[in-house]
């Protein structure tokens, strides 16, 4: 029997590199191609418009430090993402930003959007009316018609025009993206899954900060090695991870030390962001609008109906998953709402649950009693 290969410890470096080292990628990649830098609040923005622009999209993110200088800016009562977000920008860290763009989501980060836009200078700004109701039959129409005018919008701040072929482009682009990501994320069903939940996730958050063509050439490097990844570790209990927006590292590779694997997620930090591909009907913009309208819903978009409740069970089953931790932003209203009836359909099959409320600035330690004692508890399980 052939010896399997072990991964190369550049390939998932490499991904970690571009997220500790955004900014410096970010003016190397202006340097490199004289484009511009924008950076985007929700993962409802529709990236392919500005790229095809020739315009990096870079998703605003937080440290995880305790910040000091948002208190005369928004409530204490914000969630701690959106205030962690607006700090960065407070401080001057994200200064390489030529612009800054925002779709229509929850009030508190809507707030750091605007409070960003009144105190810290920028050449470009906009606010995308993304619709709420996106089981509407009116939605995509209605965002389509949104997207022509922030298309109108970009070309009058370029000064020039950005041609349908160079949407085309940036629609292959982002659908392979998504697509090698997708490939990533089948081979975690495996029963030794070849990569942990911490190295998708630096990988699916990497994807957010960097020009898809560089993000693409390094995932089909690591695909081709994930295939024959020689895993020394055991893949333990394994877990999904759900809730509010989380790109906390340190947290995930708490959980995985303690014998366990988080091998599928639904966070707009992973399969939210990526799960559907943009499906040409015709028209460019409004095959982009149909694919953000479709798309796995945010709590803040699904309603009337929870669809996302089917979703999150289906993954739970495709992954086969024993337990799920849900983790909640501390004041973020939308998965409050949103946490509960997961949490019932989760344990009504069978799956249990371990709710954690999160502030991004607090370290992780305190839970690792909890995530032990609920691991043990699926162990006993396990044995019946």
């Amino acid at each position: 029997m052939a010896q399997q290969a072990a991964l190369d410890p550049k390939t998932f470096e490499t991904f970690r590199n571009w997220r500790v080292n955004r900014t410096k990628y970010a003016k190397e990649w202006q340097e490199r191609t004289g484009g511009k830098i924008i950076g985007y609040f929700c993962t409802y923005v529709p990236e392919e418009l500005l790229y095809a622009a020739n315009i990096l999209p870079v998703r605003v993110l937080g440290t995880h430090e305790v910040q000091d200088v948002t208190e005369p800016h928004i409530f204490a009562m914000f969630c701690p993402f959106c205030r962690d977000c607006l700090a960065q920008g407070l401080k001057g860290r994200f200064d390489y930003l030529d612009g800054l763009v925002i779709a229509q989501s929850c009030l508190h980060i809507r707030q750091a959007f605007t409070s960003w836009q009144k105190h810290i200078p920028l050449d470009y700004s906009y606010y995308l009316p993304m619709p709420h109701h996106v089981q509407s039959p009116h939605a995509t129409p209605f965002l389509t018609k949104e997207l022509e005018t922030f298309r109108q919008s970009l070309e009058t701040w370029l000064g020039r025009k950005i041609d349908d072929d160079k949407i085309d482009e940036a629609i292959d682009v982002y659908n392979r993206n998504r697509e090698l990501l997708w490939k990533v994320y089948e081979l975690r069903k495996q029963v030794s899954p070849p990569l942990t939940g911490e190295e998708a996730m630096e990988m699916v958050i990497s994807s957010q900060m960097v020009d898809k063509r560089d993000h693409n050439a390094a995932l089909e490097t690591l695909l081709g090695q994930l295939a024959k990844r020689d895993s020394d570790r055991s893949a333990g209990t394994r877990l999904m991870i759900l809730g509010s927006e989380d790109d906390d590292i340190e947290f995930l590779r708490m959980v995985e030390s303690c014998d366990a694997t988080f091998v599928v997620d639904d966070h707009c930090t992973g399969t939210r962001y990526f799960w559907n591909n943009v499906e040409r009907n015709g028209n460019a913009l409004s095959s982009i609008a149909e694919r953000y309208v479709k798309r796995v819903p945010c709590p803040t978009k699904d309603w009337p109906k929870r669809s996302r409740v089917d979703h999150v069970l289906a993954l739970a089953k495709e992954y086969d998953v024993l337990g799920a931790i849900i983790m909640q932003q501390k004041f973020c209203d939308p998965h409050e709402l949103d946490n509960p009836a997961i949490t019932k359909a989760l344990n009504a099959a069978g799956i249990k649950t371990l709710f954690l409320e999160f502030d991004v600035t607090v370290p992780i330690g305190q839970f690792k009693v909890r995530v032990e004692a609920f691991l043990e508890m699926l162990a006993e399980d396990d044995l019946f």
